[in-house]
């Protein structure tokens, strides 16, 4: 009997292409180059599965280009590169890479919130720059971070873990906004607050975005969002591009409406709002929240998990739109 034929649209570790050689023939793309939608769709032909990265977008046209195509599987907790409802449409199958990155991504949430506030890029600019040459009392002096308010929006796995690096770790009063509020239960161990966005955004010292990307999240946080925020705040986005408008904040920075931002995501990226790149009160990093080997590894397994799951035993692990397998 023949392998069912699967498609690696990005370079990922050798070791996992070997696993998947074992159960599928495998197309990979270990050169990483960039495709386009028609190369992608060019690849695609005659593939049951594709283990997608988050650049890759899945829509409407490329499924009605691709009619074998059963599988695609994310090596992402994030799935806005798919088209759920098109996918659902057409039978295919999503899949995501949920709760192996929580924790990193939760380290490098407040690893951003502390450069940020301390104005570590800043500074290090300053110096290699060669521009320092004495002490001074106000030397990028930040903001305290222990003891401050951290209001997080979006309090799922990855908020509730930056809720407790901020109170357990650091003294901080935790309110958060969330479309839902959570149980008792998880706001005592989080020691976290619910408050109205715009409370949180009025009150707290430190903001951080943790919002799955849809269109209702679209510019969650714009012009009118950083106009309440305090003078002394700073925001953080971990979350994805587009739930800033990058133009508006690049705004407030430049009028110091806000104290600093850090960003690991970016409308559009890979590309970054000029405007961004022109204000030194800003933290910026290229998507590499969840960048550490261990946890890298074990999100391309579980996209690796999710297609033989899904093509050799009928038992995908991390199904988005389950009611797909109920039509098989």
């Amino acid at each position: 009997m023949s392998k069912p034929k699967i498609l690696v649209a990005r370079s990922i570790f050798p070791e996992t292409i070997a696993r998947l050689q074992a159960h599928f023939e495998v197309e990979s793309n270990q050169d990483d180059q960039s495709w386009s939608k028609a190369q992608l769709i060019q690849k695609l032909q005659g593939k049951q599965g594709a283990f997608t990265t988050g650049s890759e977008r899945i829509d409407a046209e490329v499924l009605a280009a691709c009619p074998e195509l059963k599988i695609c599987a994310n090596m992402a907790v994030g799935y806005n590169n798919f088209d759920v409802d098109a996918m659902t449409a057409r039978g295919v199958l999503a899949t995501n890479a949920p709760d192996v990155l929580t924790e990193t991504t939760a380290d490098f949430g407040f690893a951003l919130l502390m450069a940020t506030a301390r104005r570590i890029t800043e500074s290090e600019h300053f110096l290699r720059a060669g521009k320092w040459e004495k002490w001074s009392y106000d030397m990028f002096a930040g903001s305290d971070i222990h003891g401050a308010t951290l209001g997080i929006i979006g309090m799922g796995r990855i908020g509730q873990g930056i809720a407790r690096r901020g109170a357990h770790g650091f003294g901080m009063k935790v309110i958060y906004h969330n479309r839902s509020r959570l149980d008792a239960q998880l706001e005592a161990e989080c020691k976290a607050s619910y408050a109205s966005k715009e409370e949180l955004l009025k009150t707290a010292d430190h903001v951080v975005l943790v919002v799955p990307y849809s269109p209702a999240s679209h510019h969650t946080i714009g012009a009118a969002e950083l106009a309440l925020m305090k003078p002394t705040a700073t925001l953080v986005n971990i979350a994805r591009g587009g739930i800033v408008d990058d133009a508006a904040l690049a705004q407030a920075l430049r009028d110091r409406r806000i104290a600093a931002a850090g960003l690991d995501v970016f409308e559009g990226e890979p590309k970054v709002h000029p405007a961004l790149l022109e204000v030194p009160n800003v933290v910026l990093t290229p998507h590499i929240a969840s960048a550490t080997i261990p946890t890298r590894r074990a999100m391309a397994e579980l996209a690796a998990d999710n297609l033989v799951g899904f093509l050799v035993q009928g038992k995908p692990v991390t199904p988005l739109n389950p009611s797909v397998l109920g039509s098989k």
